[in-house]
């Protein structure tokens, strides 16, 4: 499971390293990398990746959606390992994609992770605390 928020910084080569704990849920399992919504990234242990790559080779390559939603996924997608001081490489795309340079937030979201601009989060961050969504989010789970 993939829990809390760290902000780390990228280095010169474009490596990030992941929290130990995020490290440890990977356990020897690889990663993929991929771009996520709202120009972040969304990284998944590759058994987690699989469930989704199933689901989208259901959807039949005659729809636009699929077929935009497989480009989307699949061609910005990287396989990676944390090297033995736990940084992962960043392809030069995908920090493009998420505005990455400087300071990144990657934040656990039980299953995955997301990896995001630190400033970008910060404001998605104080524009969903502003509106009242997250009120909104808490009601539709009934608890």
């Amino acid at each position: 499971m993939f829990l809390g928020r760290h902000e780390r910084g990228l280095d010169s080569k474009g490596r990030l390293i992941l929290p130990a704990a995020h490290r440890d849920a990977l356990g020897n399992d690889s990663a993929i990398i991929t771009y996520g919504l709202d120009h972040c990234l969304f990284l998944f242990p590759r058994s987690q990746f699989e469930v989704w790559r199933q689901k989208i080779r259901e959807l039949p390559l005659t729809d636009p959606l699929g077929r935009l939603l497989r480009r989307h996924i699949f061609s910005a997608a990287d396989e990676v390992t944390p090297d033995g001081q736990g940084r992962i490489n960043l392809l030069p795309h995908l920090r493009e994609y998420a505005g990455l340079e400087g300071q990144a937030i990657i934040a656990g979201m039980d299953d995955y992770i997301e990896i995001w601009n630190a400033q970008r989060w910060a404001e998605v961050e104080a524009l969903s605390i502003a509106s009242g969504d997250n009120a909104a989010a808490w009601a539709a789970l009934r608890i």
